[in-house]
């Protein structure tokens, strides 16, 4: 218990003992809080600064939407009408029917349950290995951040927003990087 706390704390139970002994317990209990707060805040952090919250893999959203339409598609007997429609020059896009209805399979196996804190992410994943090498939390704790090249696998999908987040993390912390904007 912080020293303010604990000085609190005793002016209460002059007044009341049960009122000390509340408010004692509910001062432990925020503090508790906090650091699970915390602690769950990291948890959807990767190392690279992106955060699960803001990926379609974590959501699941989309994953599902492909799962329905294919469910959707196969009902209705799609395949057959593709074929059949594939044959007029106005719908020759069709013939790509088969291909389409396998990528809708593939968007509906990638699902992130987990974040790369608990074995999620991409397994060659070097930004993990090197932030646990140095036992950090993350990126933004780094000194060597602004220059390291182990972030720029990420720029083809994410531009600049790891780094933009990483930047946040590093001015503002874990718990006002949650709540603010985020850059995916």
């Amino acid at each position: 218990m912080r020293r303010e706390h604990q000085w609190i704390a005793k002016q209460i139970f002059f007044i009341s003992p049960p009122i000390y002994f509340f408010a004692k317990n509910t001062i432990y209990a925020d503090i508790i809080n906090i650091h699970e707060m915390k602690q769950e805040n990291l948890d959807v952090i990767a190392y690279c600064g992106l955060c699960c919250l803001d990926c379609h893999g974590h959501s699941g959203r989309i994953a599902d939407l492909a799962r329905d339409l294919r469910k959707e598609l196969r009902a209705a007997k799609y395949e057959k009408f593709a074929a059949s429609i594939s044959a007029y020059p106005f719908a020759k896009a069709f013939v790509h029917y088969p291909e389409c209805y396998e990528l809708l399979g593939q968007i509906v196996k990638f699902r992130c349950k987990k974040g790369c804190r608990d074995g999620g992410g991409p397994p060659f994943c070097n930004i993990r290995k090197c932030c646990q090498e140095k036992n950090i939390p993350g990126c933004w704790e780094c000194d060597t951040v602004v220059q390291c090249e182990k972030l720029d696998f990420l720029k083809s999908g994410h531009a600049d927003g790891h780094r933009k987040n990483l930047a946040i993390i590093k001015e503002k912390g874990i718990d006002e990087f949650i709540k603010g904007k985020r850059y995916w």
